[in-house]
């Protein structure tokens, strides 16, 4: 296999505390920071619902859904919109606050390996953390992440496929 088939293009999402590694393909956008329609009943992660391209996305909080304490969204505070994976969303996509612009990065296996630092709940947002050169993403799970916020917004048909 050619070192080229072996990278991938990723990016890495800043959080408040720590940073996500997700597929450069699974990131549709990343827009300025406006304040989501709240959604009643949702839990406290779920921050609401976003108009993006003509279509209502929900907005979750990465570090509220790890139990971290939510910091206040600030001027450097974005959203990365998540290209869906399950078809349980009616807008093929969600939004994870972020602080901050994502980075671009190549990735392959002799800049990563697996790290032991935290044991994750399952099902939980996240699959893994790994060790990337003088960092320590974590591989979130877009899957679970997306079936959370299903279950978080049942009963809300316009954002439910």
């Amino acid at each position: 296999m050619a070192a080229a088939d072996d990278e991938l293009y990723s990016l890495l999402v800043p959080l408040r505390e720590g940073r996500l590694l997700l597929p450069r393909s699974c990131v549709a956008e990343v827009v300025r920071y406006h304040p989501p329609q709240p959604v009643a009943r949702a839990p406290g992660w779920l921050r609401g619902l976003l108009t993006w391209n003509d279509r209502r996305i929900p907005v979750a909080s990465f570090e509220e859904l790890l139990g971290q304490s939510p910091g206040e969204p600030g001027g450097r505070t974005r959203i990365a919109v998540i290209q869906g994976i399950t078809g349980r969303l009616a807008a093929g996509a969600f939004g994870l606050l972020t602080e901050g612009f994502p980075q671009l990065v190549r990735v392959n296996r002799q800049v990563m390996e697996p790290v032991d630092r935290h044991a994750w709940p399952d099902p939980g947002p996240v699959i893994c953390q790994i060790r990337m050169i003088n960092e320590h993403p974590m591989i979130p799970d877009i899957e679970g992440i997306e079936a959370l916020i299903a279950a978080a917004l049942e009963g809300e048909p316009e954002v439910l496929a």
